[in-house]
């Protein structure tokens, strides 16, 4: 892999980067089909990712139409990767097995091992027959939407395409990895202003924080919204915030302490409630019955927050410990919108408060093409930012991965891949330097 990485650093021709010879192995983080069953009886948060990711070689796969093999510089961690390296709330392994079952080129995926990871930032080494768009030596990211589109249902969205997956995920060659193989109508153009490492962070999250609250297949949010922000410095509060303030909302974000108080307001947000302080206790009886007057405690904070008013829009991702919550605090033909859910996918919430008040439920996962390029554009230009906090080396991918699963991290964890150290492949220094104080915002956090 050192003459890619050469080429890479020297930002060799296109010619050159077509007539690089490709490994027949590389360097992949995988999780391994006859260890599904390994934590078998142990609760979900003493699973521990460090002990099913495995870094290790595995060949390189054939190239097919329509796709592209990318040398991959940096990537980042995922609650994706997390539930799959604890094999939660399934293997997905399954997954693997239906996509194999498709077609004679997705058989490729159903392997006895899954290459993980759903981000990149990195260059195109090769393009399959019909690419036409990308060429090798570009420098690109990629988003994580992998469809086929031969259905008529998914060309108004191509999220509503039936064989619609989570690349990295819900396929496999992802991009915890030297090489990645994606379809091109994933890659998007790198931020040239942005390293590698902060380059590849925001994909994932950025994308399905943009269709969740900004797209129209999401909360459509406008001027003058109230948006209630739950985990508003995490991986996806950090986006949710941003494009709040950018898109002249009021973001009223919700956070477990004052550190994390101390970021949003960094990042301009005014109005925070930290739960810590408040204390609710939205569920009795250890999450068997929830308790209505505390909903009614978390809507006076608000109301005291906003002079009087409620929210239009809930950012809800936590899930089943608060989305009751969510339900009630929303004003009378608000809207909820629904992605993830990381407290429990069992919701529960008083029906009253929805169908009386005319409230919506919106549910948003991840985002389409257009919905990503609109979102990775906003980065290019300097707009939004990533919320890079920590970057590890591929072979302590384990131990990233184990600090999300516990919460220990704060935005987003990446992983160098390719890139010997951090830092690297920064072209537009101008537009960096600034806005180098939001980039940094999350660093050494």
């Amino acid at each position: 892999m050192q003459h890619i990485l050469d080429a890479i650093v020297a930002e060799a021709s296109s010619e050159d980067f077509a007539n690089l010879a490709l490994p027949e192995s590389y360097r992949a983080v995988t999780v391994h089909k006859d260890e599904v069953n390994m934590f078998e009886g142990i609760p979900s948060k003493e699973k521990d990712p460090r002990k099913s990711l495995h870094v290790e070689d595995v060949p390189l796969p054939e190239l097919g139409p329509g796709e592209v093999f990318v040398g991959v510089m940096a990537s980042a961690i995922n609650y994706n990767t997390v539930w799959t390296s604890i094999f939660e709330p399934v293997s997905t392994f399954g997954f693997l097995e239906r996509y194999g079952k498709l077609s004679e080129l997705t058989k490729r995926h159903d392997l006895p091992y899954h290459v993980v990871g759903s981000d990149l930032s990195g260059v195109v080494l090769r393009t399959g027959p019909g690419v036409t768009k990308w060429k090798p030596g570009d420098r690109v990211v990629a988003h994580c939407l992998s469809v086929e589109m031969e259905s008529a249902d998914g060309h108004d969205d191509s999220m509503m395409d039936p064989e619609q997956r989570i690349w990295g995920f819900e396929t496999n060659f992802g991009g915890l990895a030297e090489v990645a193989m994606v379809k091109a109508n994933q890659l998007m153009p790198k931020p040239e202003h942005l390293t590698w490492e902060e380059a590849a962070a925001p994909g994932l999250v950025n994308s399905t924080a943009y269709r969740q609250l900004v797209s129209k297949n999401g909360g459509n949010m406008k001027q003058g919204d109230n948006v209630l922000i739950w985990g508003a410095s995490g991986g996806l509060g950090g986006f949710a915030t941003q494009y709040a303030l950018n898109g002249g909302a009021t973001p009223i974000c919700v956070v477990s302490n004052e550190e994390k108080a101390q970021i949003v307001r960094n990042m301009g947000a005014e109005l925070v409630i930290n739960r810590s302080e408040e204390n609710w206790k939205f569920w009795n009886d250890e999450n068997t019955q929830q308790n209505p007057k505390e909903w009614l405690r978390l809507g006076k904070k608000i109301r005291e927050l906003t002079g009087g008013e409620d929210i239009d829009i809930v950012f809800e991702h936590p899930g089943r410990e608060t989305f009751g919550a969510s339900v009630f605090v929303t004003r009378k033909g608000g809207t909820i919108t629904t992605c993830a859910s990381t407290t429990g996918y069992m919701h529960e919430y008083d029906n009253r408060y929805l169908w009386m008040n005319l409230k919506r439920i919106v549910s948003s996962h991840f985002a389409n093409y257009r919905e990503s390029w609109e979102a990775n554009r906003l980065i290019a230009q300097g707009k939004i930012h990533p919320t890079l906090s920590r970057v590890y080396s591929l072979d302590n991918v384990g131990q990233a991965a184990l600090d999300v699963h516990k919460n220990l991290h704060q935005g987003k964890v990446g992983v160098l891949a390719l890139a010997p150290e951090e830092g690297l492949g920064v072209k537009n220094t101008e537009l960096r330097e600034k806005h180098l104080d939001k980039i940094n915002l999350f660093r050494g956090i």
